[in-house]
């Protein structure tokens, strides 16, 4: 981060006091910071405060110019290398979404070419608003990097999802967005995510608690890095990830033709779907009814489809797998990684806090057949697949690693 120029935009809200701790390790990480607030920003925490933190003015008012050779706003704009909202309200949300600019951050923001990294703080009714999520799903879909905000209490007394990311959270986010590189042009990779469904009857099904959020995390940052990228994914209700080829399947079965399907013209394949091990041995074409006593319903295993890749894999595919465990989480994660013929996996244990299915965060341990040992603390999903894609798609790796 040494060296790089980085813009904080300070938004109108009570989370505008983490900006300044944001500032601050920046600034420590050795990058030249410039702060950009609102009016309303203004009212929970002073310029004065980054200013004594960056070491340089805040600009504030569109219309206050103090170098007469530059236009502040375009200045800005043109000087930064990364661009950060954090925390991002609502309001500037649905602004820059639309293309509107009323202030000097967000005319600031509509003409930076620079990246973009939001970092919303709101009210967990607001950030549900379907108005909301709309706005974020646009801006996603131009390239903006979403920082997912955190589940707790809420200063508006509410307790849910909509408090700030933590500031070491969205330096890691800047750091990963400055060190992005496209180590993956040219590459094709395959990622399979969420849970799938095994029908029982029309009615009820087998499945897991997986949501697919690491999967798509996975995708979003190998389509990041330059990667033509398919994801094969169980039902949910998780936004497509924009650039990215998307596969839908129900059933195990579904899932494994469809890898296979892909997987002749794969370089990378990362397995992070929570596939069903079971499926019922017959579905009932009808509903079937409660009766007085226990029902009793006949389970076959489903095909194995990491054990089928490695049967038809070329000796220049990266191959990874997942293991969500609840107990030693290391000698499975090893026996997995040897029987399979991973070139990597990623364990976990589900049962932690942060580490299970639905959780924005991950606690994982990354084994590889060449002897890596990456052990990673809490953090973020997309952070956790910016690692595992350092290991595949670091120099000299992909093509390197080889199969059986």
């Amino acid at each position: 981060m040494l060296g790089s120029r980085i813009i904080v935009g300070v938004t109108g809200g009570i989370a505008a006091y983490k900006a300044a701790a944001l500032c601050s390790q920046l600034v420590k990480r050795g990058a030249e910071v410039r702060v950009v607030m609102t009016e309303a920003a203004t009212r929970f925490i002073t310029p004065l405060t980054f200013q004594s933190i960056t070491k340089h003015p805040v600009a504030v008012d569109t219309f206050d110019e103090h170098d007469p050779s530059v236009i502040q706003h375009i200045h800005l704009a043109d000087w930064a290398d990364v661009f950060v909202v954090a925390p991002a309200t609502a309001d500037v949300i649905a602004k820059a979404a639309c293309g509107l600019a009323d202030d000097m951050l967000t005319t600031t923001l509509l003409a930076t070419r620079a990246p973009v990294i939001v970092a919303p703080a709101m009210n967990v009714h607001m950030l549900a608003n379907p108005i909301v999520q709309e706005n974020i799903r646009r801006l996603r879909e131009r390239g903006f990097v979403f920082v997912d905000p955190g589940e707790g209490p809420l200063a508006c007394g509410y307790t849910g999802k909509g408090r700030l990311a933590e500031p070491d959270e969205i330096v890691e986010v800047v750091a990963a967005v400055l060190q992005r590189k496209k180590d993956l042009e040219g590459k094709r990779v395959l990622v399979t995510a969420g849970a799938t469904r095994e029908p029982f009857d029309p009615v009820r099904v087998l499945s897991n608690r997986s949501t697919g959020k690491m999967g798509y995390a996975v995708a979003e940052a190998a389509r990041d890095r330059g990667a033509e990228v398919t994801l094969i994914a169980g039902p949910g209700e998780l936004p497509v990830p924009p650039g990215v080829q998307l596969v839908r399947v129900e059933t195990a079965l579904e899932m494994l033709n469809a890898v296979l399907d892909c997987l002749p013209s794969a370089d990378i394949l990362i397995k992070a779907a929570a596939v069903s091990d079971y499926r019922p041995a017959s579905v009932s074409p009808s509903k079937v009814k409660k009766s007085d006593g226990p029902l009793v319903v006949e389970l076959v295993r489903n095909p194995d489809i990491l054990l089928e890749v490695a049967k038809r894999r070329r000796h220049d595919q990266v191959i990874v797998g997942f293991a969500a465990e609840t107990d030693d989480v290391e000698r499975h994660a090893r026996e997995k990684l040897e029987k399979k013929s991973l070139d990597y996996i990623v364990a976990n244990d589900v049962s932690k806090p942060g580490a299970g299915f639905g959780s924005d965060t991950n606690v994982v341990t990354i084994f590889g057949r060449d002897g890596t040992v990456l052990s990673l603390p809490p953090m973020a999903k997309r952070q956790v697949a910016e690692r595992l894609l350092d290991l595949v798609a670091g120099a000299g790796r992909v093509g390197a690693v080889g199969g059986p």
